[in-house]
C-alpha cells in the first residue's frame, strides 16, 4: 500500500514510542526545499535556535509526551551540498526540538548496514519503505507487508555503529 497525504501524516500522530528513520543517500532533491536549498548555497543561514514551524512544533509536543523520534543518516565525506544544508537547516533545529539524530560516517570502513533501504519504522512494528531515484527524487513511501525484524536489526546496528550529530558536526564548517 503506497502512502501520502493523511494516511502519511497519521503515522507521525498515532505512533505511542517510537518513530524512526533510515536514510542512506546523499542528498533528497524535494520541491518544497529548493528556495532554501539555493538561499543555503548562496550564504544564507537560519538560526536553529529560531526555527519554529509545524515540524519543530510536532517535534516538541511528542518530547513532551514521551514519545521519541530519531534518525540515522548514513553519511561519506566530503559531505554533499545537500548534507551539509540538510545539517544546518533542518537537523540544528530538529535536535534542538527532541529529535535524536545520529550519525554514521562510512568513509573509513565498511557499511556495517550495506543494502539497507530508507524507511520509517513505527513502534517496531510497522514499516513504511521510503522509495527514491538514485539522484533522491522521491518515488513513493510503500507500506511494507514483511517481517519487520530485519529493519529491527537495520536500527540496532545503524545506532551502535553511529554518533549523535552534536557530536559529529563539532568543528564542521556548515
Amino acid at each position: 500500500m503506497l502512502l501520502a497525504g493523511e494516511a502519511w501524516a497519521a503515522r507521525f500522530e498515532r505512533f505511542t514510542q517510537e518513530a524512526w528513520r533510515l536514510e542512506t543517500l546523499p542528498q533528497y532533491l524535494m520541491p518544497q526545499e529548493e528556495e532554501e536549498f539555493a538561499a543555503f548555497r548562496s550564504g544564507a543561514r537560519i538560526a536553529p535556535e529560531n526555527v519554529a514551524n509545524e515540524y519543530t512544533d510536532r517535534l516538541r509536543r511528542q518530547a513532551a509526551e514521551r514519545r521519541v523520534q530519531g534518525r540515522v543518516h548514513v553519511v561519506t565525506r566530503p559531505l554533499s551540498a545537500y548534507l551539509r544544508f540538510e545539517f544546518h537547516h533542518y537537523y540544528k533545529a530538529h535536535a534542538l526540538a527532541g529529535e535524536q539524530i545520529r550519525i554514521l560516517d562510512v568513509t573509513d570502513r565498511p557499511n556495517p548496514i550495506e543494502g539497507a533501504q530508507d524507511f520509517w519504522m513505527f513502534d517496531r512494528s510497522e514499516v513504511v519503505l521510503m522509495n527514491y531515484h538514485p539522484d533522491g527524487r522521491q518515488i513513493s513511501r510503500e507500506v511494507y507487508a514483511g517481517d519487520v525484524a530485519p529493519f529491527v536489526e537495520y536500527q540496532r546496528v545503524a545506532v551502535i555503529e553511529s554518533v549523535p550529530f552534536e557530536e559529529y558536526v563539532k568543528g564542521l564548517d556548515l
